[in-house]
């Protein structure tokens, strides 16, 4: 199916990491014919994943951007658009996480640290962005959310179920700009943010082949799994869902970290 993303430019944040799914995201977007912006506090990753997207032959830009800063973020989007001309889309997909403890061991720095950068700073990148799309009656934004209602991972979780609810509001005051919002849940995915350093420490690889085997798939999912659904929503085709928060599901059980 041809989604229709030839020269649209897509925004992509959280592009830095190498086996996150931003960098999916962004070079699933390229293969259907987007130009990618990408930003990430890392820069030399965000920088690799623009040369992937290169070498798909689309343009690509990566710009050093703390979420949860919002003067970074305004500078972020003027030089985009000062490169690019416009932001057709959007795809909130940066976050932080924090080693798994048990909320009443957690400190308010470390809560500041999960509701800045996985809340503030969707709101953030949302606010500087939207202006641009309404201007033109046009856009299409995706934010990920997930992670609710696990032990040990209550300040994460809590972010994001912000980020769920700011989704279905947002959706309902963008759509009169013909602008589209809607969320997704990913599945539980080999990334930094999940099992790769997760407790603060990396899984052995058998340790990861165990734990693929409690998913009805067998498999984590993985940035080309979430890509294509990015994709999908980001796409013309997707014209009649709005404030939806889809969950990606491999039959995961309850999830529970130790």
């Amino acid at each position: 199916m041809d989604l229709g993303l030839k020269d649209r430019v897509a925004l992509v944040t959280g592009t830095g990491s190498q086996i996150g799914y931003g960098k999916g995201i962004a070079l699933y977007l390229a293969k259907e014919g987007c130009d990618v912006i990408g930003c990430d506090i890392n820069l030399e990753g965000a920088e690799q994943t623009a040369a992937e997207v290169k070498a798909l032959g689309r343009k690509a830009i990566a710009i050093k951007t703390d979420v949860s800063n919002r003067a970074e973020v305004d500078d972020m989007v003027k030089t985009a658009i000062a490169e690019f001309g416009k932001i057709d889309i959007l795809v909130n997909n940066a976050g932080a996480s924090s080693v798994l403890k048990y909320f009443m061991e957690t400190t308010k720095e470390e809560w500041d640290l999960l509701i800045h950068v996985n809340l503030y700073g969707q709101m953030n990148v949302t606010q500087a962005v939207a202006p641009h799309m309404i201007a033109r009656k046009y856009g299409r934004i995706v934010n990920i959310s997930g992670g609710q209602g696990a032990a040990t991972i209550s300040l994460y979780g809590a972010s994001k179920a912000g980020v769920s609810s700011f989704t279905q509001s947002i959706a309902s005051e963008l759509l009169e700009h013909g602008i589209i919002v809607n969320g997704i849940h990913p599945g539980l995915g080999n990334t930094g943010l999940n099992i790769a350093g997760r407790g603060g420490r990396t899984l052995t690889d058998d340790e990861v082949k165990n734990a693929e085997q409690r998913f009805g798939l067998k498999r984590f999912c993985t940035g080309e799994d979430v890509g294509a659904l990015v994709a999908f929503l980001a796409s013309d085709v997707c014209s009649y869902m709005v404030g939806q928060i889809l969950n990606m599901s491999a039959g995961m059980p309850p999830m529970r970290f130790p």
